[in-house]
């Protein structure tokens, strides 16, 4: 049984910079967790203290039942793969994959024995004959998962393993790795710049930025809900659609928010949370794809349309992206404390029925589901309802 737990785990550089901020995050024994967020964010420095790569400046970072601070990297009982590979390019694909077993003293018929087995999980037992630089990018990183399974470690770390691969191969890798992962039950700790990644192959997503956690929840609850306009803005492919609004008027059944030139009517049900906020500004986010080319939906009345200027449409088969400008105002950074509406042409991108006869250059209208509208402070980002 081994699980990973940071404990109010703060790293601090020489030079002042914190790239890690006080980080509660517990992984459970077997469980998939991926560790996301932008560049500079600390999932890096963060898995490098679970390594013992880096020392945390303070707080606990426990690897089963054990506090591991003071326990050096080879004594973690952990396993970790590489952006790089770290393949040792003399050595055959059969002694790389044996050579953390080699290092612990286990036999040689043994080493051979663990190697075959794990190429066979791996589907590459026809290359261990091979070297480093006579395979392709994705068998290199076949190999180097091989390599950690191989030691039969408590937990994998893993750092951006898919980056140098092409996009078709990291689709491939990213369903071999959850694959092995589930087959083998191993506690995984998984960092990653690439949201996509996140939401495909994690059990749960740890969302960071400046050093700060922001959510820890399953793929769905990530995307679904998020917490904070940061959350909301990250996570997604297109991301959301981010504007200011004014809630203009509040009755019984709804709330009228004002957005550009035009107006959105939500229902109150489950957004008690705009009962006190009428006059108010507020951030309003909506999902590419909880939108539709007015076309496909001409009973929809005015209070669920808005108005664009389609600049660019891209054909994708199943659907259609429409990126568009509208006459709102974007959210972008900072407190915002009131709703200009002064045609800034706020970028918006939906997601349309491929059948879409929307073209450039088009003044279009699109409507939208406001049941499905996210809404958010705009002073401290947090969600409102």
């Amino acid at each position: 049984m081994t699980s990973i737990s940071l404990r109010g785990v703060t790293k601090a550089f020489e030079d002042g910079t914190i790239a890690v901020d006080d980080l509660d995050l517990d992984i459970s024994d077997g469980e998939f967790l991926v560790l996301v967020g932008p560049s500079g964010c600390g999932k890096t420095t963060s898995l490098r203290m679970v390594a013992g790569l880096e020392d945390p400046t303070a707080g606990e970072i426990v690897i089963g039942d054990r506090v591991v601070n003071d326990v050096p990297s080879r004594s973690r009982d952990i396993a970790m793969v590489f952006q790089n590979y770290a393949l040792y390019p003399h050595m055959s694909v059969a002694d790389n994959l044996a050579f953390g077993l080699r290092m612990q003293g286990v036999d040689k018929s043994a080493r051979r024995r663990r190697a075959a087995e794990v190429a066979g999980i791996l589907g590459i037992s026809e290359l261990l004959g091979r070297r480093p630089k006579q395979l392709s990018g994705g068998q290199r990183q076949r190999v180097a998962m091989g390599r950690a399974i191989a030691r039969e470690a408590g937990a994998f770390l893993m750092d951006e393993p898919l980056s140098n691969l092409d996009a078709q191969l990291r689709v491939q890798m990213r369903a071999e790795i959850a694959r092995i992962q589930k087959q083998l039950g191993i506690t995984t700790l998984y960092v990653t710049h690439d949201q996509v990644e996140a939401m495909t192959m994690a059990d749960r997503v740890a969302v960071m930025n400046r050093g700060l956690l922001q959510q820890v929840a399953g793929p769905a609850e990530i995307y679904r809900r998020p917490v904070n306009l940061f959350v909301a803005g990250f996570i997604g492919s297109p991301p959301m659609n981010l504007f200011v609004a004014t809630v203009d008027d509040i009755d019984g059944s709804g709330a009228d928010l004002r957005v550009g030139f035009g107006s959105l009517r939500l229902s109150l049900t489950d957004r008690l949370g705009l009962r006190d906020r009428l006059g108010a500004t507020v951030v309003v986010g909506i999902r590419a794809e909880d939108m539709e080319d007015a076309a496909f939906d001409r009973d929809a009345p005015t209070d669920r349309r808005l108005r664009v200027t389609v600049e660019l449409v891209e054909q994708l088969g199943s659907d259609v992206l429409v990126h568009a400008t509208t006459d709102a105002t974007a959210a972008r950074g900072g407190p915002i404390t009131e709703a200009a509406t002064d045609g800034a042409g706020a970028p918006l991108i939906a997601r349309c029925n491929a059948r879409s006869a929307i073209a450039r250059g088009d003044t279009a209208e699109l409507t939208v589901d406001t049941d499905r509208i996210h809404l958010f402070d705009p002073q401290s980002g947090a969600t409102i309802c």
